[in-house]
């Protein structure tokens, strides 16, 4: 998720309707495609495809412009909250700076922690503070590391999760990190100590497999209420088989004040798929971006009731979406190699 929060709406702006969803717009790769974000000035949308490019698609015009530096699949993409910079994560374990609207796109620079990578294996992704200054990254190496955002040099590790970290992102304060891994534990992390100050427990997001021998789960995103009182986890839960990724998609929400769980976001239908990205609009609803065996779906929950509101069915599988900083738009990442936008209003007349 990018960290920095996004402006307030005109008095006078237009609502969001999850029930008013409707195709706003889609652009078609050449390969499967894997994550995608919007900038934060809303003029272009990035996503990654498994032929290890980036691609950056202007919204206005519709053109196409690639992004090439890695050696493997892109996972993590985030901005720094100006909007001038893009950092790109991944499976090659390295991570490349960009600038985001440079006409042809080589890499400004790269963070390294050594031998040219900035973590061993993949990186899982990328969080920028609030005030621009630090960079987080996470990866199977069981370890967050904090950046320099100005020059890349390494300011810290922090260490203490046993699995792959799944995500990380900036508390809006700016004082306080979290990160995830694959058993669900969710790390605090104090920045002007880097101590970590408390583990809360998302579990239910993850499951080892005894027949197969394998951890299935993970907090595969992460995103803060506006008014930073609740965290929202989302992944898997009750895997019957770790093999074929047979599970059911669940949010988690957190009070962040105790600590305590405050609700398990479910489906009303057993649609056997992961939360692959998961958003808290201002409004007050959830958003989650659900894949698996039922085929894609964006999922809507009130906080209050731990069943969806509203499911509405995407046309392809889904890895990964965003939202807007209109808070109309959703943008989806498919199998199908289209990335596809959607929008929260009544269709124009």
């Amino acid at each position: 998720m990018n960290d920095a929060p996004a402006p307030a709406p005109p008095a006078d702006a237009p609502q969001a309707d999850p029930k008013l969803t409707h195709a706003a717009g889609e652009w078609k790769h050449t390969s499967p495609l894997l994550s995608c974000r919007f900038d934060p000035s809303g003029q272009f949308v990035f996503c990654s495809a498994q032929d290890n490019s980036v691609q950056r698609w202007n919204i206005a015009s519709g053109q196409a412009t690639a992004l090439n530096a890695h050696d493997s699949w892109v996972r993590a993409l985030a901005f720094n909250p100006a909007g001038n910079h893009l950092y790109t994560g991944g499976y090659d374990g390295r991570v490349f700076v960009w600038e985001t609207a440079a006409a042809q796109p080589t890499p400004l620079r790269s963070l390294n922690a050594h031998d040219d990578v900035a973590h061993e294996g993949w990186v899982r992704a990328i969080a920028v503070s609030p005030d621009g200054k630090t960079v987080a990254t996470c990866g199977n190496d069981n370890l967050v590391r904090l950046w320099n955002a100005e020059d890349g040099k390494l300011l810290n590790v922090l260490s203490g999760h046993s699995k792959h970290v799944y995500n990380v992102m900036f508390h809006p304060d700016g004082a306080r990190l979290i990160s995830g891994d694959l058993k669900g534990e969710v790390r605090e992390w104090d920045l002007a100590t880097s101590e970590q100050v408390r583990t809360l427990d998302g579990g239910s997001l993850w499951k080892y497999d005894e027949g197969f021998r394998a951890d299935i789960g993970g907090v595969r995103g992460i995103d803060f209420s506006p008014d930073a009182a609740l965290l929202a986890c989302g992944g898997i839960s009750e895997v019957s088989n770790a093999f074929a990724g047979i599970g059911n998609p669940l949010v988690v929400v957190f009070d962040y004040a105790t600590g305590e769980k405050k609700q398990s976001l479910v489906t009303s239908k057993k649609l056997r798929g992961t939360i692959w990205n998961v958003h808290c609009h201002r409004q007050g609803f959830v958003i989650g971006c659900d894949s698996g065996h039922e085929g894609g779906h964006l999922l809507f929950w009130n906080t209050n009731d731990p069943n969806e509101f509203f499911d509405f069915k995407l046309p392809n599988l889904c890895y990964d979406s965003d939202l807007h900083s209109d808070g109309l738009r959703v943008v989806t990442a498919h199998q199908d190699h289209v990335l596809r936008i959607w929008r929260m209003t009544a269709p124009a007349a």
